[in-house]
C-alpha cells in the first residue's frame, strides 16, 4: 500500500511538472514567504556590556510570543532571535586561542553559520580554502553549545549544523575597510558554495560575519531561544544592547535562515513593493561596477545584491549592507529606503534639511515601501525607525538607570515606575538611536538634520533639478470623427469604454462607480476580443500587509516620477541631483514634446506589419528591443514608444503598449542597461486607471494616452454635451477642464490602485509587477512579463497577434457614426455573454414562487449548458464509482446546513430584503450574514405575533412570516467601518466573520452613498442621516497577522462559543496568507471570488481585481493540507455559485460550506436592473426609499424553495457519482479533469493542472475532523468571572470593586465580562457597576467592548486597541503616582483606540498613539496629545485633546465634536478639512459642555495640566478649537444663531 502511495504521488509529481510547462509561477517565495513579527531593542545608554541586559532581552522576547507563531506541531516556532554585541568575554574564556588576542584588537570577527547536515565537512573545507586564499586567519571554528531535545519536531527535523569561525584580518584598516573586506570575504564564501554541486547548498547561510556584532537565532519559540543556545544564558555572555525578534510567518515550513534578526536589521512588516525593489536593485549593480572599474573579479562577488528566492527581510537587510558597506551611516540607509512622508509634514517647515535630502535621494532610489518597524545596528549605533504611514506599533522608554528600550509593545520588560524618565512611541516615519560611541540617545529630526547637513542637497538640487511643467491640454480636436472611430475601433474601444468610462471622467473628475460584480467570462475564455490589460488582474493586500486610505490618508501618498539623467545612488554627488520631476505619470501632447525638448530622447514606432503571418508579432518585439539598446548606445537617456501615425499607415498593425513595454523593460534588465534610460508611451490604447496601473507596474515612467484625451475633446465638442451643460443636466466646464478633469479621475484612480495593495508611492509601484497574468502562456510572459505568475497558461504570441488582427476586422463591420457596444459592463441582446442574463433571471424566479420543477430544471439548464465563463466550466467528473439509489445520498437538511448567503448590508439592502434572507436561512437551518451594517435588536428575538396572513405587527413590512421565524442573522460581520458592532450585536451571533475582503473590490473599503443612509439605517450605523458612509479599507487593527490573529481573540474573547471566520479573496499567494489565518486561529476562511457582488464599487476594481475562487481554493486546500493545518479550518467558498453542480465542484476542490449571494437576491425578487447604488431599486431591493421598498415581492418562502432545488440538485449528482455525502468528496480533486472536448475560441492552451494536482486526498482524510471553535485559553477574564461576589454582582444589578494585577500577555481583558452581561441584559439593562482596577502594563485590546456597568481603571500603561468597539461604561487610564515625569507628555496608549466605540467614556492621563478614535460614534473621549489621524471617520461622541497631535486630524469625520486645546496655534496646518470646518468654542453650550467633561476628566485623573485649564478657564477657552462636521452645524454647542433661538424659546 505504501510502495503504490509512493508511486502515485511520483506519478503525480512528473505529471504536475509536465502540465506546469506552458504556465509561469513568477518568483515563487515572494508569494510564499510572508511574515510579521514582534520585534525591539534594549541597551544601555552608558555602553556596558553586562549579562543582564541579554537576559532582559530573552524575558522581554517571552513577553512577546503571541506576537509570534507556531508550526503545525504547535512547538516548533516561526523563528526568534537576538542580536548582540560580540561576546569576548565568553569566549576568550572558553577558548585560549581567541584569548590570546587583545579585546580590543578590531581585526579578529565571528561567522555564525548554519550548515547543512549533509557534507557539513565539505562546506568547511572550502570556508578555510577561501579564507588561505584571501590571506585571512583562522583562529578557531567552535561549535555552539545547543541543547536539541527543546526543539519541536519540525525544527528537529530541519536544524542545521551550528558553528561559530574565528578570524584575523591581517591588515591594518580603517573600521570602514574592515567592514568592507568582511562583507566581500563573506559575498566570496556564500558566492563559491552556490556555486558547487553540493545537493543542499541552498541550506547553508551565514547568520552573521563581523568584529562587532553576532546573531543567534532559529526555529523556536520564544521561551526555547535561551534553553537552545547553551551561550544566551551564560553569566560570561556580555552586551551592551541586544535586538530581539519574534516571527510570525504564513508559512509554517521551517527555514532557519528566515528567523530573525537578520545581519543588520530585525523587520516587522511587509515589503509590498519587494519585485520592484528588487529588478530595480539589480539595475544597479551596474552602478557598482561604474564605481570600481578596476576591482571587478572581487566586485563580481557580491552579485547578486538582492535574490527573489529570500525573503523581502533578506532583500532588505541585504540592500541595506550594501548601503552601508559604500558608507552610508544605518540611519541615513534607512532613510534612503524607507522614507518618511516628507511632503505634507508641518514639523518639516524647519527643517529644510531634511526636505532637501528627501528630494535628493526620491529620484536615485524607490522607497521599500509597506508596513514596518524595523530595528537596525551596526555596533556603533542601535536605532529603530517605522514605515511612512505607522502602520507598526513601536513604544518605547528611557530610564535613570540608563536603559533605553524599544519593543512592538510596552510593558515587555518590567521598569520601576520611579526610573522612568521618558516614554514615548515612534510616529510614522520616526527614528531613535543610541549612538554607542557618544553614549548618547538621538531623536528623530535631530538624528535626520545631522544626516541631511552633511552634503549641501539644497545647493546641488537649486543647480541642477528641473520640474516639468504642465502644458495646457490641446483646445480643438485634431482628427475628423471617421478617423476618431477608426482608430478607437481598432485599438480596442467600445461603446461602453467611452460613454461609461472616458466620458463619465470628463465630466465628474472620478472613476465611473457600478454594481453587482462582474458576469462575464474572464478574457481569456470570452469569444470577444480582449486587450491584452484584460488578462491580467490586480494584486491587493490581505492580512499580511494592510491596504492603505487613498482618500483619507493620501497626505502620504504620491504620483510623482522622475527622469534621473546621471544619478549614482552609491556615489552622492551634484551630477546626481540632475533630474527632472514629474508631478504626475499623466501627460497630453503638450507635455510630451515640452519633455522631449529639455531631455535627450528618441521616438520608436510600435507599428509593425502583419507579412509574416501570426509571427510578425514577435518579429516586432525583437525589432523594438533592438532599437532600445540601440538608442542607449547613442546616448538617449528617453525612449518613447509609440503607436502613433496608425491612420497614416492603414496597413501596419501596434504591439499593444503593454506587450511593447514590458518587453523593453526586461530586454533592458537582462542586457544590464535598464537603469540607463527611462520609457514613456505614447499610445491610443489606454484610458482606464488599470490600463496605466498595468504601463507603469511594467516599467513605463510616463503614459501620453493621446486618443483618450481626443475622444474627451470630441466629447465636449459634441452639440449635444453642450445643450446638456447649458440646460443643466451636465455641470458646466471648459474644454481644457474636461481633460483635466479626465487627467484628476486617472490620477484618483492610481492612487485607489497602489493603496489597495498598502503602496504609497507610484516610484514604488513602477516597475513593481503587483499583477496575476489570467490567459497568457510562459512564452508571452517570460518574453514581456518575467517574473510575474500565470497558472493557467493561455494565449501564445502568435494567438495574442491574432487577437489583434480580431479588432481589425471589427473595423469593416463598424458602423461609421457609433462603436460597437460589446456590453462588456451591463448585458446587451448579442454582446458579450453574462451569466446573470434576463434568461436566467425568468427562470429563477418561475421556479422559486411556486416550486416548479420543471421551471428549475429550465433555470439550471440554462446554466449548466452556458458558453465557458469559470474555469470549473472547463472541468467534467470522472467519479470512480458506480451511481447509486437516490435514497441512499444524505438528506436535504444536511446539505443545507453548508449553505451561507454573502455578506450583505443592511444599508445596501432593504430592511425587507435583508430580513427575509435572515428568515428564509434560518428556516432551513442554514446561515445569513448581517454585512457590515449592524443589525436591529428587535431581529435577535423569535417572532411570535404572526397573523394568519403571515404578517407581523414588529415586522409589518414583511409577508409570508411563519411562527418560530427569526430574522437574526447567523453570522455577524466585523468589517473596517464597525458599524453597528456593539457588544450585544457580537454576544447574539452564531458565528463572527471578519471581512479582509470583498470579491467586487478586494483592497477597498466599503461606500454607501448618502442617500441610503436613511434615519432607520443611521440609527443601526451610529451616524448621521444623509451622509455618505465610506468604510476605510482593513487596516486599522487588521494591518498585519499578528493583529488578525489580535482580532480573532478579541472575537472569542467576547463570545467564546461563536467560530470566527476571516474572509478572503483568491489572488495568487492566497494558501500562504490562509495558512498564517489558521495558524492565527480562525476557526472558519472564506474563499471568495473576483465575480462577487456589491452594492456600488469603481468600475475598474470589479472589472480587474481579484482572482477565480476556483483558484484561490485549490491553493488554500493544497497548502494548509501541506502545512498539515487543514484540520483546524472549515473551508467556506462563495461567488457566482448557482446551481447543484456548483456545490459538487467546489466540494471536490475542498469547499465545505457554500455561500450566495447576487443569486439569492435575485431569487428574493431581483430583476439585475444594476442601479443599487442610485437608491432607485425598482423593486425594493437595494433601496431605502419607502415606496420602492413597497414594492418589494420576496417572501421567505422563495429562497427556501431555491435552496431546496440546490440541495435536492446537489443529492442527485451526488448519487450519480456514487457518492453518499458530501463529506465524501470533498478534496477529491482526483475526481475532476480537464474535459479536453471544450474547445475555447482564443486558444487551446489553457492548463487547470495548478488547480487539479492536489496532494491524494481519497484515503487519509482525518484533516475533514474540523476541531471546532478555537479557544484562546485560561485568560485573566476567566478567572475574574469565576468570583462568586462578581458572578453575584452581574446577577442581581450591585456593586462590587476588585483590584487585579495586570501584565503585557494580559489581552483584551474585559471583553469577556461584558460579553456575558450582554448576553443577559442587551447593551443597556444592566443596572449594576463592576468596579475593575488594574496595576501594571494591560496588553492589547485592553477594555474592549466594554459596556454599560462596567467601570475600569488602569494604573500604569495600555498597548493598542484601548476601548475597541466600547459601548458604554467607563474606561480611566493613569500613570503610577511615583512616575516623577510630566505625566501628560507621556505615551500612557497605544495606536487605533476606541477603533469603533458606540458609547461610553474613555480618561487617559497621558498621550496616544495614531488613529485615536477613528469610527467613534457616541464615546466621549479625553486624553493629552495624540498622534496622526485622530478622529478619523468619526460619526459621532466627543474627543477632547489636551496636547499636540498628528498630522491629519479628522479626515474623513462626519459627526460628532472635537475640542483640541493649542497653546502655540498648530493644529490648523494638521488638519483635513474635506469634511469639518474649524471654530474657537463660540457657544456657551459648546463651553459649558467643554467645561464638563474636563471636570469630569480632572475628577478621576487629576490631570495637571486640566486644572491648570480650568483654573484659567477665561484664558485657556479661548486656545480651544471645534472641529465640526456639517452634520453637527445646526446644535448648540456650534452654532450661535441656534443657541441664541434655543434661549428665546425657552
Amino acid at each position: 500500500m505504501q510502495k503504490n502511495m509512493e508511486n502515485d504521488l511520483i506519478t503525480k509529481s512528473i505529471k504536475r511538472t509536465i502540465d506546469q510547462l506552458g504556465n509561469s509561477y513568477g518568483n515563487t517565495s515572494l508569494i510564499k514567504e510572508r511574515d510579521a513579527c514582534g520585534v525591539g531593542f534594549i541597551a544601555d545608554t552608558n555602553n556596558k556590556p553586562s549579562h543582564r541586559v541579554v537576559i532582559r532581552a530573552l524575558e522581554a522576547l517571552s513577553s512577546m510570543e503571541h506576537r509570534g507563531g507556531c508550526g503545525a506541531d504547535r512547538d516548533s516556532g516561526d523563528g526568534s532571535g537576538v542580536t548582540t554585541q560580540i561576546p569576548w568575554k565568553l569566549f576568550r574564556n572558553q577558548d585560549p586561542r581567541i584569548a590570546k588576542y587583545s579585546i580590543d584588537d578590531k581585526s579578529i570577527a565571528v561567522g555564525m553559520l548554519f550548515l547543512p547536515k549533509n557534507d557539513a565537512t565539505k562546506y568547511i573545507e572550502i570556508i578555510k580554502w577561501i579564507l588561505e586564499e584571501e590571506k585571512v586567519h583562522l583562529i578557531t571554528i567552535r561549535d555552539v553549545p545547543i541543547i536539541s531535545e527543546v526543539l519541536g519536531k519540525q525544527a528537529y527535523i530541519n536544524q542545521p549544523i551550528i558553528k561559530q569561525v574565528f578570524l584575523k584580518i591581517d591588515k591594518n584598516l580603517s573600521e570602514q575597510q574592515l567592514d568592507n573586506v568582511l562583507f566581500l570575504l563573506r559575498k566570496k564564501i556564500e558566492k563559491s558554495i552556490s556555486n558547487t554541486s553540493l545537493s543542499s547548498e541552498k541550506d547553508f547561510y551565514v547568520c552573521s560575519f563581523s568584529n562587532k556584532i553576532i546573531v543567534y537565532k532559529g526555529m523556536v519559540r520564544s521561551a526555547v531561544l535561551g534553553q537552545f543556545y547553551q551561550d544566551l544564558y551564560h553569566p560570561d555572555y556580555e552586551s551592551s544592547f541586544a535586538i530581539y525578534h519574534r516571527r510570525f510567518s504564513t508559512n509554517t515550513m521551517p527555514k532557519w535562515p528566515l528567523a530573525q534578526p537578520m545581519r543588520f536589521i530585525a523587520h516587522n512588516g511587509e515589503i509590498n513593493t519587494l519585485l520592484g525593489n528588487l529588478n530595480w536593485m539589480r539595475t544597479r549593480e551596474n552602478l557598482v561596477k561604474e564605481l570600481y572599474p578596476n576591482d571587478r573579479d572581487k566586485i563580481n562577488n557580491l552579485f547578486p545584491i538582492v535574490n527573489s528566492e529570500n525573503s523581502d527581510s533578506a532583500n532588505l537587510d541585504s540592500s541595506v549592507e550594501l548601503l552601508l558597506n559604500s558608507g552610508f551611516s544605518p540611519e541615513k540607509s534607512l532613510m534612503v529606503l524607507i522614507p518618511e512622508a516628507y511632503e505634507n509634514q508641518p514639523a518639516l517647515q524647519y527643517y529644510p534639511n531634511i526636505i532637501n535630502f528627501y528630494n535628493y535621494y526620491a529620484p536615485l532610489q524607490e522607497a521599500w515601501d509597506g508596513p514596518a518597524l524595523v530595528t537596525f545596528t551596526d555596533g556603533y549605533k542601535v536605532g529603530a525607525t517605522l514605515d511612512r504611514n505607522g502602520l507598526r506599533p513601536a513604544r518605547y522608554c528611557i530610564t535613570s538607570e540608563n536603559l533605553l528600550i524599544v519593543s512592538s509593545e510596552a510593558g515587555v520588560i518590567e521598569v520601576p515606575s520611579d526610573t522612568v524618565m521618558k516614554k514615548g512611541r515612534l510616529g510614522p516615519g520616526q527614528m531613535i538611536i543610541l549612538d554607542l560611541v557618544e553614549k548618547q540617545v538621538y531623536e528623530n529630526w535631530e538624528i535626520k538634520d545631522k544626516v541631511a547637513s552633511k552634503k549641501p542637497y539644497q545647493e546641488w538640487l537649486l543647480n541642477n533639478r528641473k520640474v516639468l511643467h504642465y502644458q495646457d491640454h490641446p483646445d480643438h480636436n485634431t482628427i475628423s470623427i471617421t478617423d476618431l472611430l477608426k482608430l478607437q475601433t481598432i485599438f480596442g474601444y467600445s461603446l461602453e469604454d467611452v460613454e461609461l468610462v472616458i466620458e463619465q471622467m470628463a465630466h465628474q473628475a472620478k472613476e465611473p462607480t457600478f454594481c453587482m460584480g462582474d458576469d462575464t467570462p474572464l478574457a481569456v475564455l470570452s469569444e470577444r476580443p480582449h486587450l491584452i490589460y484584460d488578462y491580467f488582474k490586480q494584486r491587493f493586500a490581505q492580512v499580511t500587509n494592510p491596504a492603505i486610505d487613498p482618500i483619507r490618508e493620501k497626505l502620504v501618498m504620491s504620483l510623482a516620477m522622475y527622469i534621473n539623467i546621471k544619478g549614482n545612488l552609491l556615489n552622492p554627488n551634484e551630477e546626481s541631483a540632475e533630474f527632472i520631476k514629474l508631478d504626475s505619470p499623466v501627460l497630453n501632447t503638450n507635455d510630451l514634446q515640452n519633455l522631449i525638448s529639455i531631455v535627450n530622447s528618441t521616438k520608436i514606432s510600435t507599428l509593425f506589419s502583419l507579412d509574416n503571418g501570426h509571427k510578425s508579432l514577435s518579429i516586432a518585439i525583437d525589432k523594438i528591443c533592438n532599437d532600445s539598446k540601440e538608442a542607449i548606445t547613442n546616448g538617449n537617456k528617453l525612449i518613447i514608444l509609440s503607436d502613433l501615425n496608425l491612420i497614416k499607415n492603414t496597413n501596419l498593425a501596434f504591439i499593444p503598449p503593454l506587450l511593447a513595454v514590458g518587453a523593453v523593460h526586461h530586454y533592458l534588465i537582462r542586457n544590464d542597461i535598464r537603469h540607463k534610460v527611462f520609457i514613456i508611451v505614447e499610445t491610443a490604447q489606454c484610458w482606464s486607471t488599470h490600463h496605466f496601473a498595468c504601463l507603469i507596474g511594467y516599467g513605463a515612467t510616463a503614459v501620453c494616452p493621446y486618443l483618450a484625451f481626443e475622444t474627451t475633446r470630441h466629447w465636449w465638442n459634441n452639440p449635444k454635451t453642450q445643450s446638456f451643460m447649458q440646460r443643466g443636466k451636465l455641470i458646466e466646464c471648459s474644454l481644457n477642464e474636461a481633460q483635466e478633469n479626465y487627467k484628476k479621475a486617472i490620477e484618483t484612480g492610481l492612487l485607489k490602485i497602489l493603496s489597495k495593495m498598502g503602496i504609497s508611492l507610484l516610484t514604488s509601484y513602477h516597475g513593481a509587477q503587483i499583477f496575476e497574468i489570467l490567459g497568457l502562456n510562459s512564452d508571452v510572459v517570460n518574453l514581456c512579463f518575467s517574473g510575474t505568475t500565470s497558472r493557467i497558461g493561455g494565449l501564445t504570441l502568435e494567438e495574442l497577434c491574432r487577437e489583434i488582427s480580431n479588432f481589425y476586422l471589427l473595423t469593416s463591420k463598424e458602423n461609421k457614426n457609433k462603436l460597437t457596444n460589446l456590453g462588456f459592463v451591463q448585458y446587451r441582446p448579442g454582446g458579450e455573454y453574462h451569466i446573470n442574463n434576463p434568461d436566467m433571471s425568468k427562470a429563477l424566479h418561475k421556479a422559486v414562487r411556486s416550486y416548479d420543477k420543471k421551471e428549475y430544471k429550465i433555470y439550471s439548464d440554462v446554466l449548466t449548458k452556458r458558453p465557458p465563463t469559470a474555469l470549473r466550466d472547463l472541468l467534467k467528473i470522472e467519479s470512480d464509482r458506480q451511481p447509486i439509489a437516490l435514497n441512499e445520498v444524505e438528506p436535504v437538511i444536511e446539505i443545507l446546513k453548508r449553505f451561507c448567503t454573502g455578506g450583505m448590508s443592511l444599508g445596501a439592502l432593504s430592511r425587507e430584503t435583508h430580513e427575509t434572507l435572515a428568515i428564509a436561512m434560518n428556516r432551513i437551518g442554514a446561515k445569513s450574514n448581517s454585512g457590515e451594517g449592524g443589525e436591529d435588536p428587535l431581529r435577535f428575538l423569535t417572532i411570535e405575533d404572526i397573523n394568519s396572513e403571515g404578517q407581523s405587527a414588529k415586522f409589518s413590512h414583511l409577508k409570508g412570516l411563519k411562527n418560530g421565524d427569526t430574522a437574526n442573522s447567523a453570522i455577524k460581520q466585523i468589517a473596517s467601518g464597525r458599524f453597528g458592532v456593539t457588544p450585544e450585536y457580537l454576544v447574539n451571533a452564531s458565528q463572527l466573520e471578519i471581512k479582509i475582503a470583498q470579491g467586487a473590490k478586494p483592497g477597498e473599503g466599503g461606500q454607501l452613498p448618502g442617500k441610503k443612509v436613511s434615519p432607520y439605517i443611521a440609527s443601526l450605523r451610529g451616524c448621521k442621516p444623509g451622509v455618505t458612509l465610506i468604510s476605510p479599507p482593513p487596516h486599522h487593527d487588521i494591518y498585519s497577522i499578528e493583529d488578525l490573529a489580535q482580532l480573532i481573540f478579541d472575537l472569542h474573547q467576547i463570545n467564546p462559543k461563536a467560530p470566527v471566520s476571516v474572509k478572503l479573496v483568491g489572488e495568487v499567494g492566497i494558501g500562504t496568507i490562509a495558512a498564517g489565518v489558521a495558524k492565527a486561529n480562525a476557526d472558519i476562511i472564506q474563499i471568495s471570488g473576483h465575480d462577487g457582488g456589491t452594492g456600488a464599487s469603481p468600475l475598474s476594481s470589479i472589472k480587474h481585481a481579484g482572482g477565480p475562487w476556483e483558484l484561490g481554493l485549490t491553493e488554500v486546500h493544497q497548502v494548509l493540507l501541506e502545512n498539515q493545518l487543514r484540520e483546524r479550518v472549515l473551508l467556506r467558498v462563495d461567488g457566482g455559485l448557482r446551481t447543484g453542480l456548483d456545490i459538487i465542484l467546489a466540494a471536490l476542490m475542498g469547499a465545505e460550506e457554500f455561500g450566495f449571494g447576487t443569486v439569492a437576491m435575485i431569487a428574493t425578487g431581483c430583476i439585475m436592473a444594476r442601479i443599487c447604488h442610485t437608491n432607485s431599486c425598482p423593486v425594493g431591493v437595494a433601496t431605502q426609499r419607502k415606496e420602492l421598498r413597497a414594492r418589494y415581492p420576496g417572501v421567505p418562502e422563495a429562497l427556501v424553495n431555491f435552496f431546496m432545488f440546490i440541495a435536492e440538485e446537489t443529492r442527485e449528482n451526488l448519487a450519480e457519482m456514487g457518492y453518499k455525502s458530501l463529506d465524501e468528496i470533498i478534496g477529491r480533486t482526483d475526481l475532476i479533469q480537464q474535459d479536453d472536448n471544450i474547445k475555447l475560441a482564443k486558444t487551446k492552451n489553457i492548463n487547470l493542472s495548478s488547480m487539479l494536482n492536489m496532494p491524494i486526498a481519497s484515503k487519509r482524510r482525518e484533516w475533514l475532523n474540523s476541531i471546532g471553535v478555537h479557544t484562546n485559553g485560561l485568560v485573566l477574564d476567566d478567572d475574574i468571572l469565576s468570583s462568586k461576589d462578581i458572578q453575584l454582582a452581574i446577577n442581581e444589578n450591585k456593586e462590587i470593586e476588585k483590584h487585579i494585577r495586570i501584565v503585557n500577555t494580559d489581552r483584551t481583558v474585559g471583553a469577556r465580562i461584558a460579553g456575558h452581561i450582554a448576553l443577559k441584559y442587551g447593551n443597556l439593562g444592566y443596572l449594576g457597576n463592576l468596579k475593575l482596577n488594574f496595576y501594571g502594563s494591560a496588553g492589547q485590546s485592553f477594555a474592549a467592548f466594554n459596556i454599560k456597568g462596567m467601570a475600569i481603571r488602569l494604573i500604569g500603561e495600555a498597548n493598542d486597541y484601548v476601548g475597541k468597539g466600547m459601548n458604554g461604561g467607563k474606561i480611566v487610564i493613569v500613570p503610577p503616582e511615583d512616575m516623577n515625569v510630566e505625566k501628560e507628555k507621556q505615551v500612557i496608549i497605544g495606536n487605533t483606540c476606541l477603533y469603533g466605540a458606540s458609547g461610553g467614556t474613555l480618561f487617559a492621563l497621558g498621550q496616544a498613539g495614531e488613529r485615536f478614535a477613528v469610527r467613534n460614534s457616541g464615546a466621549v473621549a479625553v486624553i493629552e496629545g495624540s498622534g496622526d489621524h485622530t478622529c478619523e471617520y468619526m460619526t459621532g461622541g466627543i474627543v477632547i485633546i489636551l496636547g499636540n497631535t498628528g498630522r491629519n486630524i479628522a479626515a474623513g469625520m462626519t459627526g460628532g465634536i472635537t475640542y483640541i486645546f493649542d497653546a502655540d496655534d498648530s493644529v490648523p496646518s494638521r488638519l483635513n478639512k474635506e469634511t469639518i470646518k474649524i471654530q474657537r468654542v463660540i457657544t456657551k453650550a459648546g463651553a459649558k459642555q467643554l467645561k464638563k467633561i474636563i471636570q469630569d476628566y480632572i475628577d478621576e485623573t487629576a490631570s495637571s495640566k486640566a486644572i491648570s485649564i480650568l483654573n484659567t478657564w477665561e484664558h485657556s477657552l479661548p486656545k480651544f478649537w471645534q472641529l465640526v462636521p456639517a452634520a453637527e452645524d445646526d446644535i448648540p454647542e456650534t452654532n450661535l444663531f441656534v443657541e441664541n433661538k434655543v434661549s428665546a424659546s425657552v
